[in-house]
């Protein structure tokens, strides 16, 4: 589960994310982090709507190559 500082950070820097939920690619979710709370992350694409994503997925940088999940 991702930490709260580490959300905060992300929220702050406005840095885009991929959520990575399961190994199909295609499913990933990009955009930038808006809120949190104990068991949700609201999440904001790129076509302005918000989603809620819980916090177990994998959250990394857009930036990075894309980790797969069952590689942790």
């Amino acid at each position: 589960m991702i930490s709260d500082t580490e959300l905060d950070a992300l929220r702050l820097s406005g840095e885009k994310v991929r959520v990575v939920r399961d190994e199909l690619e295609s499913n990933d979710v990009t955009g930038i982090v808006v809120a949190w709370d104990e068991a949700q992350v609201l999440i904001r694409r790129q076509n302005r709507r918000v989603v809620k994503l819980d916090r177990r997925y994998h959250y990394q940088l857009f930036s990075e190559p894309r980790q797969s999940v069952l590689g942790e």
